[in-house]
């Protein structure tokens, strides 16, 4: 008896292996990428026929769960808004309501990117004007979903509620829309780059967080990345060490945190991550450009990806002007922009508080590049030096107008050095888009450094008040 009490309790407490299921980023009050063909997906019993209804379309679409049991549909959606029902119904049925169509983007990194808006720990101490910013986000049409932070030694199928880390509770893993009591938690820059977005363009925006903190670029990246970099301790690390969900390892945050939402059509990412791999900037051109290129290939789309340059802090025993350096050649993947963050930092917290501004400039590369909108994208990004008569002369991208300093002062940070490689203070003048650097120190220069160390905080800009990036042109 107490046998068939426990067989029928379990009967009533486990859902049926024949109902269609879907993966937890499809659900109702989600943001489907508009006027483009997406994926419906999910599973079945093998050989189960799931038809999926959608109210903009004439007929039903169909398809038959494979040995496996799965199944997919392709639909074309259409012009942003909503909202929109999807039926799917095979031996059970699933209503889906309040579907929108818009701007959907993936926002990911370690922690400048999963700090929220509020304070929660002695990490996450909150942005500027938190209580403010909490209070007016109250977005109906841009919604939000967060990816459980959890590490999987196999690539997942779904995303996982995961683990409470840095005082931000476990995720709900559903959509849900911006509301003063559903964004406090959220991942602040990718909420700010989405109201600029939404803003902007006056359509719905989906934007999902799966971020981190604490965590390196090798986390984030496939194996298939790792190896073709020749990574083997790190794909040994992947492979072998046994399945821990808080583990920040080689591979396995990608496997559980971005290969499940593989299918889900997006417009694009946003990334700040770096601070992890700062002591090792040496290999991160090649193992962070290798993984945005994982990522598209994996997600089957060349989609944009525009990340944040990190900001000035005083680390230790480590020059994290190299890092950024890394991150400024890697603009040279295809569909790229960066951020750059030289004049909001704090070289005493790492967690710099003006995530406004980040969410800002990210945006202004998307308007730019993906939705034809006239504004600049980015500050100077350094273009081509020539060397005559004791003076260094430089040109820039993205300097259209002409240069200037965000205090009006003399461009600062500047460093020149001759053939014995030694560098001494330097003098910079602008004349329009060109500068023109000199020391007395400094008869034949050679080289130039602008704001080459990890805690400067120079002022150099464009007529649109965006920050010059950091730059060598040496490779001593």
């Amino acid at each position: 008896m107490k046998k068939l009490i426990l067989l029928v309790a379990v009967l009533l407490t486990t859902p049926a292996l024949a109902d269609v299921r879907l993966p937890k980023i499809v659900g109702s009050g989600m943001v489907l990428q508009r006027d483009c063909d997406v994926k419906l997906w999910g599973w079945a019993d093998d050989g189960e026929q799931v038809t999926v209804t959608c109210d903009w379309l004439d007929a039903p679409v169909t398809a038959e769960a494979d040995a496996d049991g799965t199944w997919h549909v392709d639909v074309h959606t259409a012009k942003a808004g909503g909202p929109h029902t999807i039926t799917v119904a095979g031996k059970n049925t699933i209503a889906l309501n309040d579907v929108l169509f818009g701007e959907v983007w993936i926002g990911s990194g370690q922690s400048n990117m999963e700090m929220p808006l509020v304070e929660v720990s002695g990490a996450y101490t909150g942005i500027d004007n938190a209580a403010a910013e909490v209070a007016a986000a109250d977005y109906p049409e841009i919604r939000l979903f967060q990816a459980g932070n959890f590490s999987s030694r196999e690539p997942l199928d779904d995303v996982e509620p995961g683990i409470e880390m840095y005082g931000i509770p476990p995720a709900e893993c559903r959509w849900q829309a911006c509301t003063p009591e559903t964004v406090p938690t959220f991942s602040s820059t990718a909420y700010l780059f989405a109201r600029e977005l939404h803003k902007a363009l006056g359509v719905p925006v989906g934007i999902i967080d799966a971020s981190w903190g604490g965590t390196p670029a090798e986390a984030w990246t496939p194996a298939a990345g790792l190896e073709a970099l020749g990574m083997t301790a790190e794909l040994d690390q992947a492979k072998n060490l046994p399945q821990k969900a808080d583990e920040k390892i080689p591979t396995r945050l990608y496997n559980g945190m971005i290969h499940p939402l593989r299918n889900y059509r997006i417009k694009g990412v946003i990334w700040y991550q770096g601070e992890g791999n700062a002591g090792r900037a040496d290999r991160y051109h090649a193992l962070f450009s290798t993984m945005i290129r994982q990522w598209r290939e994996v997600f089957g789309d060349d989609f944009s990806f525009y990340f944040v340059q990190i900001a000035p802090f005083g680390y230790r025993d480590v020059n994290a002007a190299y890092l950024r350096e890394a991150q400024l050649d890697t603009l040279d993947v295809d569909h790229t922009g960066m951020a750059v963050t030289m004049d909001i930092g704090n070289i005493e917290d790492i967690h710099p508080k003006n995530k406004q501004e980040v969410g800002r400039r990210l945006a202004l590369w998307a308007l730019a590049n993906d939705y034809g909108r006239d504004v600049v994208a980015s500050g100077p990004l350094f273009k081509a030096c020539t060397f005559a008569d004791g003076k260094a002369r430089i040109t820039f991208d993205y300097a259209d107008g002409g240069l200037t300093t965000r205090d009006g002062e003399t461009p600062n940070n500047f460093e020149v050095a001759g053939g014995d490689r030694v560098f001494h203070a330097a003098t910079a003048t602008i004349e329009g888009d060109t500068l023109v650097v000199s020391s007395p120190e400094v008869s034949d220069p050679q080289a130039v450094r602008y704001a080459f160390t990890s805690d400067a905080m120079p002022n150099l800009a464009n007529q649109a008040g965006l920050p010059a990036s950091p730059f060598r042109t040496d490779e001593w």
